[in-house]
């Protein structure tokens, strides 16, 4: 069950702004194998001078950031990691993304980290979670 935060320049129309939401929700689905319906995002506008960032840092060209930290039980191997972040990119472009303005960091915790309701462990409950190699 990720937890996705998603920051960006308050320039981006409301209707890009939930393109990219719905891409990085697609690239979960289909990089690491979430349920469609398993979806908790928080797209978060900013005045463009609240983002700060490098625009050279390692090489690469940025202009315009998209912030996506997602955060998620922990487990998945570095290859299923780096088609996601691949997906990301390649479907925020399709969303009018710049690749080079996509940045991207994940959080891994726990499944007894996560209540989703009523006060409930329910991915203890679970045991596993799609994609993630976890012991309960």
């Amino acid at each position: 069950m990720p937890l996705v935060h998603i920051d960006l320049s308050a320039q981006r129309s409301p209707f890009q702004r939930r393109a990219i939401a719905d891409g990085v929700h697609q690239a979960l689905v289909d990089a690491i194998g979430i349920p469609a319906d398993d979806r908790f995002q928080i797209v978060t506008p900013h005045d463009p001078e609240e983002l700060i960032f490098d625009p050279n840092y390692l090489g690469v060209a940025r202009r315009d950031v998209v912030y996506v930290q997602i955060t998620l039980v922990q487990g998945r191997s570095r290859e299923l990691k780096l088609d996601l972040y691949r997906r990301i990119t390649d479907l925020l472009a399709e969303a009018g993304v710049r690749p080079e303005d996509v940045v991207i960091t994940l959080v891994e915790n726990a499944l007894d980290n996560w209540s989703v309701g009523n006060g409930r462990a329910q991915l203890v409950e679970l045991g596993t979670v799609p994609g993630a190699r976890v012991e309960p």
